[in-house]
């Protein structure tokens, strides 16, 4: 007998009723337009539904674009016109960019090369405890610019690999021997994913969607490329993955500091994948391929004939990995990740790009504009006050990606009225929207993963991720504004 699909009944009737509660019974404010305020009633149910998890992100997603088309609240005098515009998501080149890099990513777990590439670091650096963290943070870094699920690399990719690790070791919830060396490893799994999805537009999904928004907000005047996003990351960047692992050290120390026999428990894993296979070594060409491509290497040698679309590189990628017989259209098929973000990421693109075009962002930043000046402070201050509560206003967020369509755009506008630098301000709201991630169990797709290997108390997480969140951004703050002010950025 046929099955209806469980619906989240409180979290459902939250979002309808704080839809219906804007739409309805708040009066919409001088300089609003009536639109432009039932759209964001429905833009902040789809917000609640997606936090609260009503239903899987890519059904509320439909719903949120049936919603935008059944109302015509972007053209209420041409339900033709609105139609078009709740479709328009699909359209966008840096949605499909995420779409085709996850689908190319499938051949990382495929082929087994992000488990060798892993494995080869441990080999290298593993006769320390904290020689294993680093060599984690160099396989995750290494495998960033080609992994935009950061749940896929940190979960399903570094994960294990360090969960096999500790267990060689002797160290198992289980057994409650977590503290000889797995609470400490977790911490720094998880904790290495925050950063590394800072360092690249391709290395988490909602980073094409901050692009986007960035470039509306600043009307073009701060439109960031693949190479100027991984140049203004990298100083900063490698600063938090040199400091985080001592960090998380000092917080939780492992009772085994050294670790003689992890570089050959590694040596026999590469062992058991044997030599480098045909479908590894043409992975590993086209991800070279495509770094060249995202940098644009190419162009820079050759001239800008050859100047290659972001998008345009990862249809190449994927087309290579399906020509060769890598990747099966079956495997792209089955990714249903992939085809789901596609599906959500059009939805919210869609509702921010037209609260943007039908002004509510303006508005809405210019009232919070407002209250902090009036609280007297310069620019510097504003600005420091507005990233504090970006950055920590995670805590009630479990999707980075809703958390960056509810309030980076409105950020970024009340920042720059406030008059701190365009690329300054984007720079730190684009970096804080991964960095933000550190500080909860629940935070992005990566937590619950490792928290669930059950390594480390809620206590213990939620410490290190305060902590972290605060010393991430000092340093991208302080290290990152001195860097990008050497580059000339701002």
């Amino acid at each position: 007998m046929d099955t209806l699909t469980p619906l989240r009944p409180v979290p459902s009737l939250c979002a309808v009723a704080a839809a219906l509660i804007i739409w309805f019974l708040i009066p919409v404010p001088a300089g609003v337009a009536a639109n432009a305020w039932q759209l964001l009633a429905l833009f902040v149910g789809t917000i609640i539904a997606i936090i609260g998890k009503a239903m899987p992100i890519g059904a509320v997603a439909v719903i949120a674009i049936a919603l935008v088309a059944v109302t015509s609240v972007t053209h209420p005098d041409d339900p033709g016109a609105a139609l078009d515009d709740a479709l328009s998501g699909f359209s966008n080149q840096l949605i499909w960019l995420i779409g085709f890099s996850i689908m190319i990513s499938l051949s990382l777990n495929k082929t087994g090369l992000g488990a060798r590439i892993g494995y080869y670091f441990i080999s290298l650096f593993g006769k320390k405890t904290l020689g294993i963290a680093y060599a984690l943070t160099l396989a995750e870094l290494t495998l960033a610019p080609i992994t935009p699920s950061n749940t896929a690399r940190g979960g399903g990719i570094i994960h294990p690999i360090m969960k096999s690790i500790a267990e060689s070791l002797g160290s198992k919830p289980e057994l409650n021997t977590s503290g000889i060396m797995g609470r400490y490893l977790s911490l720094v799994n998880y904790n290495i994913n925050p950063i590394t999805s800072a360092m690249f537009i391709t290395s988490t999904a909602s980073n094409p969607l901050i692009v986007s928004l960035i470039a509306k907000g600043t009307s073009g005047s701060v439109e960031l490329s693949w190479s100027m996003w991984a140049v203004a990351a990298l100083v900063p960047g490698l600063c938090s993955l040199l400091v985080m692992p001592l960090v998380v050290y000092l917080l939780y120390p492992p009772e085994v500091k050294s670790t003689p026999d992890a570089p050959r428990f590694a040596r026999d894993k590469l062992q058991e994948l044997g030599a480098l296979t045909l479908p590894e070594k043409i992975t590993l060409a086209v991800f070279t391929l495509l770094l060249l491509l995202w940098a644009g290497i190419p162009a820079m040698i050759f001239g800008p004939a050859l100047t290659v679309n972001p998008t345009t590189a990862a249809l190449i990628g994927l087309a290579a990995l399906l020509a060769t017989g890598v990747l099966s259209w079956q495997d792209v098929l089955k990714h249903k990740g992939a085809w789901d973000t596609v599906v959500w990421f059009s939805a919210l693109v869609m509702a921010a790009s037209f609260l943007g075009k039908l002004g509510l962002i303006d508005w809405l930043s210019q009232t919070v504009g407002k209250g902090i000046d009036q609280m007297g402070m310069s620019w510097v201050g504003g600005t420091v006050l507005l990233i504090i509560i970006y950055l920590y206003s995670h805590y009630f967020f479990a999707s980075t990606v809703a958390h960056v369509t509810a309030m980076l755009a409105a950020f970024l506008t009340a920042g720059i009225a406030l008059g701190a630098p365009p690329a300054l301000l984007a720079l730190i709201l684009a970096f804080s929207s991964s960095l933000m991630m550190s500080l909860t169990h629940y935070g992005t797709g990566t937590a619950p993963i490792i928290f669930g290997s059950n390594y480390v108390t809620l206590g213990e997480w939620w410490k290190t991720g305060f902590v972290m969140g605060a010393i991430n951004l000092l340093i991208w703050m302080v290290i990152g504004g001195a860097w990008w002010k050497w580059l000339g950025y701002w």
